[in-house]
């Protein structure tokens, strides 16, 4: 529902435009780089539905253990008795990882995380190899169980330490700052913050109990970052104020002030260009001093789009085709509800048949209260338009793939009805590019 936002996003978590170099991308802190090419997806045909569950795969002995709504909604570790290898799968990774990745998601239990971890001490048995979805194996019995306490007492120390702090009325930004892991943790190499923060981790657990407004009402309806910044800049006496302001606190080396100064100059006086400058300087310094990949990424994206602008193009839709020719139509048609302009959709009645041949089934979309609903039923007699055509051609459709070919000149393809109604209709849902601004409005 949220990929086109998300994937804009995940530019500055990966830096996928960044240059590899010193100056640029070093890691993803999972791995070196994320691949952004064509992604496929098969249906399971078997599922893991109980606690823990063995099947035996080509010959071989396996025992799943189920462990959803901790790093994923549905997540598996697993062991092979046969030998001795225990696999963490994402739950475990020679990092601390994200309880909210700076991308954008719904926040992780870190709670129920560390009790998967709990878990997975009880159920190593002989286990003397782990191995994991993300970097390099663990070898021996104790090195394995030494690994595991670690990443279960970070989770745990964070989730308990945050809760702490929230019940003594501290915001998320004044426990981001207070927190500290105790030496047995922080000196511990395989989970420090390569790739998750603990200032960022904190603000998660936070958002999960509290939600992300803090408590003051200051912050319950306060006003969009440019009308706030332009009234920033009248009290300073200008954009040239906040950036001679921030450039002082550059030259102490008090980055995050500067940042904010130079955020509300940026913001306020969009085409003062040493406000921009100066800003891209100061990500460049945040992002080279940081332990955390996703971090400096960040950063050293945002320097980027404050020197070139946004990307022209975003993540190419082609490239996920054969990924959501698997996923099924509900998922679309709730997208589609979601990218309805709900302005202009006001006042408008409109009903569409939606039939898919090789699916052998039908759906009926209409707009209500600028709303768009749906339901799996025949097609209804009172609709403006119908639509007949297959599922692979409904999608390169939705994703914007589809050509004249599939379409116009394609016999898997016929309107019944008005066709006036049925590009009325669909001219309604939003495409977004995916290329919005985030350092710059």
């Amino acid at each position: 529902l949220v990929g086109t936002a998300m994937a804009r996003r995940s530019m500055y978590q990966f830096g996928k435009n960044l240059t590899p170099g010193p100056k640029g991308i070093v890691d993803t802190g999972l791995g070196k780089n994320v691949s952004y090419g064509a992604i496929g997806i098969l249906e399971p045909t078997q599922l893991i539905t109980k606690p823990t569950q063995e099947l035996t795969l080509d010959g071989l002995r396996i025992v799943f253990h189920n462990v959803p709504g901790a790093e994923a909604p549905a997540e598996m570790t697993f062991s092979v008795p046969e030998y001795k290898v225990y696999g963490g799968a994402e739950n475990l990774a020679q990092t601390m990882h994200n309880l909210l990745p700076v991308r954008g998601a719904k926040a992780r239990d870190a709670l129920r995380w560390s009790t998967y971890m709990q878990e997975a001490l009880d159920q190593l048995g002989d286990a003397e190899v782990y191995v994991g979805q993300h970097n390099w194996p663990v070898w021996g019995q104790a090195r394995i169980r030494e690994f595991i306490t670690k990443n279960r007492d970070v989770y745990k120390y964070t989730h308990d330490q945050t809760v702490r702090l929230a019940n003594a009325g501290h915001t998320p930004r004044e426990i981001a700052d207070l927190i500290k892991l105790p030496k047995s943790l922080a000196s511990y190499p395989n989970t420090r913050g390569y790739y998750g923060d603990l200032r960022h981790n904190v603000k998660a657990v936070y958002q999960l109990y509290l939600g992300a407004y803090d408590g003051n009402p200051a912050n319950l309806n306060p006003l969009p970052p440019q009308e706030s910044a332009k009234r920033y800049l009248e009290l300073l006496g200008g954009p040239d104020k906040a950036v001679a302001a921030a450039q002082a606190a550059y030259d102490k080396g008090d980055f995050r002030w500067a940042a904010e100064l130079l955020n509300h100059a940026v913001f306020g006086a969009p085409d003062n260009k040493a406000a921009k400058e100066l800003l891209a300087r100061t990500y460049d310094q945040m992002g080279y001093m940081s332990e955390a990949a996703t971090w400096r990424n960040s950063y050293l994206t945002a320097a980027l789009e404050l020197r070139n602008g946004p990307p022209k193009k975003g993540i190419d839709r082609s490239a996920l085709i054969d990924m959501l020719y698997q996923t099924p139509i509900e998922r679309f048609l709730e997208a589609m509800a979601a990218g309805l302009n709900g302005p202009d959709a006001e006042g408008k009645d409109l009903k569409v048949n939606l039939v898919l041949t090789d699916q052998k089934t039908s759906y009926v979309l209409w707009i209500e209260n600028a709303v768009l609903h749906f339901k799996k039923a025949p097609p209804d007699a009172s609709a403006n338009a119908t639509l007949t055509l297959t599922k692979p051609i409904f999608i390169k459709m939705m994703a914007g793939t589809a050509g004249v070919k599939d379409t116009l000149l394609s016999d898997d393809l016929k309107i019944d009805g008005s066709k006036i109604d049925l590009v009325r209709f669909f001219s309604l849902i939003d495409k977004a590019p995916g290329t919005f601004q985030i350092v710059t409005k």
